[in-house]
């Protein structure tokens, strides 16, 4: 839970996933709204990716397989859809083995210093021997809040209403964290394009809060 907590040192703060965009359109103006956002990344998005390429990086450290650690973190960068999002997954996830060395130095050896965040996580939890139903919970709820706390800083509503949409998506989150902790890559596919376009454009914008 620390390692997912606003306060650890990967910056999470200053990204908000393309919602700063989705804001701006009017496409996210109201709790309801924002639950519906997130919830489709979770269940069908980017959110449920970065879920299976969690517990497939989790998977490999723990039988030690580098290649296959490896091939899980070019994947991951593959996979993000925009120049931001590619920036903001790798920040986090080389900001996240940098403040984890202490704790596992193999693994950053192994990913040569810089990995997608999943990737990072997943591999950083195998090798301390965190469980990875846990790893996974935690994380989606980590992405799951800073998502919410984006849409505080945007203006969307305020902090009694952003636990609300919190308590709310807890069923998604419990629910993709067991699905992606028996998937495997063949699982992989996501289907918000409206998201993905929104952190593309989110590119243009002169006047910005975050950096995706």
């Amino acid at each position: 839970m620390t390692w997912l907590s606003p306060s650890f040192p990967v910056g999470a703060f200053s990204y908000s996933h393309g919602l700063e965009w989705a804001v701006r359109e009017g496409d996210v103006h109201s709790p309801d709204a924002l639950h519906d956002w997130i919830d489709s990344l979770i269940d069908h998005g980017s959110g449920w990716n970065d879920a299976v390429l969690l517990a497939e990086s989790w998977h490999a450290a723990r039988e030690d397989d580098r290649d296959r650690l490896g091939a899980a973190s070019a994947l991951a960068e593959a996979l993000a859809p925009s120049f931001e999002r590619h920036l903001e997954t790798i920040q986090m996830g080389t900001a996240f083995l940098e403040s984890t060395r202490v704790l596992s130095n193999a693994v950053f050896d192994e990913l040569a210093g810089s990995a997608a965040y999943p990737v990072a996580i997943g591999a950083v939890a195998a090798r301390m021997k965190v469980g990875l139903d846990e790893t996974l919970i935690a994380y989606l709820h980590g992405f799951a809040s800073n998502l919410v706390s984006a849409a505080v800083r945007l203006g969307v509503f305020g902090q009694s209403q952003a636990v609300a949409v919190l308590s709310r998506l807890e069923p998604a989150l419990i629910s993709a964290a067991r699905r992606a902790a028996c998937s495997s890559l063949d699982d992989l596919g996501s289907a918000t394009i409206a998201a993905d376009i929104a952190s593309m454009h989110h590119e243009t914008m002169h006047s910005r809060l975050f950096r995706s």
